[in-house]
């Protein structure tokens, strides 16, 4: 038998819990952790070269400093898989005064996760940036590990309404402040990786960086694990010990 104030917490906990998973999960999934607003294009030179940087973004080869001078230049969103540039369609790069605008994604392939940042974007010759380098592969791996561990804390909840026992839901709580603390630490290594790659690059003019919904679901996601493992191990240790009370007072 379950005491009522164990039993609502639980609940709570398991639907912060639930909330929590969503969020980063959207989080994980869209691209607007970052997002710059550029200016217009002013003249038909440069519109010609905000023309061949899109060209280069979709499809190019993969090159750090391509990229990033995209995103500057063409109102970009930059998240943990995907980076998008705004850009005009076809037709509308030279006839049109307000052309229509179409967002245009390319994701991140798992070996480009991997690749090495360099102390220059795009010079190979500059030498590997450990901190951007490992900043960037934290930012993308403990998000991953942060949702597996939420499912091996369902797997573990599951098991323990199949046995009828509160015993699981202290590692449980575990398993989710462990998820809390990756899922801020992600929020952490993006945030220090961004202010590294803008410190090494060379941002145009009139052009403003902002942090996108994406990131801030991230954000809110953890403390909503972490409140979730607060309430899951209260529940877990006074309900063990009045058990134990109980116990020691029908054997009395």
């Amino acid at each position: 038998m379950v005491d009522n104030r164990y039993a609502t917490a639980l609940v709570i906990g398991f639907v912060l819990s639930l909330l929590a998973t969503v969020y980063l999960a959207v989080a994980v999934g869209t691209q607007h952790w970052y997002q710059y607003a550029s200016p217009p294009a002013h003249g038909d030179a440069n519109a010609s070269e905000l023309r061949a940087l899109h060209e280069e973004f979709v499809d190019g080869e993969f090159d750090e400093k391509t990229y990033s001078d995209s995103l500057f230049r063409l109102n970009g969103t930059l998240g943990l898989w995907w980076r998008c540039v705004l850009a005009p369609t076809d037709a509308g790069w030279h006839t049109q005064p307000d052309p229509k605008m179409v967002m245009e994604c390319v994701s991140f392939t798992f070996p480009q996760q991997l690749t090495p940042k360099y102390k220059e974007p795009g010079n190979h010759n500059s030498g590997e940036d450990m901190i951007r380098t490992y900043l960037w592969r934290c930012q993308f791996l403990l998000p991953l590990v942060s949702l597996g561990l939420v499912v091996l804390a369902g797997v573990v909840a599951f098991g323990a309404c199949l046995c009828h026992s509160l015993s699981p839901v202290l590692a449980i709580g575990l398993l989710h402040l462990l998820a809390g603390l990756c899922t801020l630490a992600t929020v952490c290594c993006y945030l220090a990786g961004m202010d590294l790659l803008h410190r090494v690059s060379v941002l145009p003019e009139r052009v403003d960086g902002t942090l996108g919904w994406s990131l801030y679901l991230a954000l809110i996601s953890s403390p909503l694990h972490m409140m979730a493992a607060a309430l899951l191990v209260w529940a877990a240790r006074s309900h063990s010990q009045s058990y134990y009370r109980m116990t020691a007072y029908r054997v009395a």
